[in-house]
């Protein structure tokens, strides 16, 4: 059994249904802060199978302990973190306190139950402003951003753990953009409130929800003067996942640090105009003043995830913004 962390999450969920699909149980813990718990019906409706669901906080030592008592879980996947750079530099706290102090009582918990593989969500934003492009895993690291200091200091707790006990399978996932949704349109992004990722806030245009879209700068030093990022579909995210378990699972003890990304970069304008021409929609936007905590540019360089997972992005922007559409349409 697979204990999935946020999985009624964008990110999460589409791991679920990859997971199940391969043949893992899967246990969701999620306190459902930012998703819906009619997503476990939506994944039971994919897959076939209904995965088991507890409500609950990663800062609940005493729940988790509960949980990996009452269960055969073999490994973690840990998507359960606040996610959004610029609200994390209105409420940092709040982000240190979910993100890191969470991440501390989730390890603890799998230390006293002896599991021991953990797949970690961790983020590009660990790269701070690129001093070079494409990002390679060995790139310098810097957090522009509470938000991406919480993972950064994760990332180097996971590695003290690895180095200081026997028989830890970490794999820190650094990932790109998010974007897309499931095939079927079940699951989707579907933040609460005002979204802070680009995808959702171009669909809330494109379906009338919103009048405009705000495009955070043109002045940067891009091609067209739009922050430029590596936008991965969620399904080929999800499957760098479960190649991530696997890996871990074939080996006795492992500490991987691995990209997930296309290798390719699309500014906010092409994002803009790749989703009108899919969806047929007038997405009107206008320009305001850059974000505090962003970059000009950020793309990935994927050739250690290939070479060691053998997993490589299948699904281009077309795809994206297809299966986005189609999950947005949804009432």
């Amino acid at each position: 059994m697979i204990l999935v962390t946020g999985g009624t999450g964008f990110i999460g969920s589409h791991t679920t249904v990859t997971l199940q699909q391969a043949g893992h149980d899967v246990l969701i813990l999620d306190n459902l802060c930012n998703s819906r718990p009619e997503v476990v019906d939506a994944i039971a409706a994919i897959t076939g199978t209904r995965p088991g669901f507890v409500e609950g906080d990663i800062r609940d030592a005493a729940l988790l302990d509960r949980l990996f008592a009452e269960h055969p879980i073999q490994a973690v996947m840990h998507f359960a973190g606040l996610k959004a750079v610029g609200e994390s530099t209105q409420i940092p706290l709040a982000y240190y306190d979910n993100n890191i102090h969470g991440s501390v009582t989730l390890l603890q918990a799998m230390q006293k139950a002896g599991v021991r593989t953990f797949i970690f969500s961790s983020s590009a934003t660990v790269y701070g402003d690129p001093q070079k492009l494409p990002l390679t895993e060995d790139h310098p690291r810097s957090a522009t951003n509470p938000y991406g200091h919480t993972k950064l200091v994760v990332e180097d707790i996971l590695e003290n753990l690895y180095h200081s006990e026997s028989g830890w399978r970490i794999a820190r996932l650094r990932y790109f953009n998010p974007a897309g949704a499931h095939p079927s349109g079940l699951i989707g992004e579907s933040p609460q409130g005002v979204p802070n990722n680009l995808m959702p806030f171009v669909a809330q245009v494109a379906t009338g929800q919103r009048p405009r879209l705000n495009v955070f700068g043109n002045d940067y030093d891009t091609p067209d003067g739009t922050g430029v990022r590596d936008y991965i579909h969620v399904m080929d995210l999800a499957e760098g996942h479960k190649a991530a378990l696997d890996y871990c699972q074939s080996l006795p003890q492992a500490l991987l640090t691995t990209n997930l990304g296309t290798g390719k970069g699309y500014s906010v304008l092409e994002m803009i105009q790749a989703y009108a021409q899919t969806s047929g929609q007038d997405i009107p936007y206008q320009i305001t003043a850059r974000r505090p905590g962003d970059i000009a540019a950020c793309w990935a360089d994927v050739t250690h995830a290939t070479q060691t997972l053998g997993w490589t992005a299948r699904l281009g922007l077309e795809d994206m913004c297809r299966d986005a559409w189609r999950w947005d349409q949804q009432p």
